[in-house]
């Protein structure tokens, strides 16, 4: 059997901010805007990398979905975005204003700090020491 994760949806408030957000904030590659009705869209982000994950960024329908923009997770990190090198990107980021809400550290896995995007969603930005070395 082969299967693998590839897209998961990002509860937002709007396409046109969370597009302008993951794309020129973080960086990550536009991969489709469709309309698929006068108020829906399938809209879909990745970072640059291999592609073997993108983001779907759904807005909220009605109350209940709007109460979960910002923590589909119970306040918990979210997302993981992995780098081949954590000082490049995270002083890239913070030049783009990310806030980082918990500073780097070394931890035997890898250097590790945790952003939150335009909405309060936690991520975690990491350089796996596989990756490191």
């Amino acid at each position: 059997m082969n299967q693998r994760l590839v897209q998961l949806s990002l509860v937002v408030n709007d396409y046109d901010e969370a597009i302008r957000y993951y794309t020129e904030k973080l960086k990550f590659v536009l991969l489709e805007d469709t309309i698929l009705s006068p108020t829906k869209r399938w809209v879909r982000v990745a970072p640059s990398g291999d592609g073997s994950c993108a983001l779907l960024l759904a807005k909220a329908d009605g109350d209940e979905q709007r109460s979960r923009i910002g923590n589909q997770t119970g306040g918990r990190v979210f997302l993981f975005l992995h780098t081949d090198d954590f000082w490049r990107d995270y002083n890239r980021m913070t030049a783009n204003e990310i806030r980082f809400i918990r500073p780097p550290v070394e931890e035997p896995y890898g250097t590790i700090a945790v952003f939150e995007d335009l909405y309060g969603n936690k991520w975690d930005l990491i350089e796996p020491k596989a990756l490191a070395d």
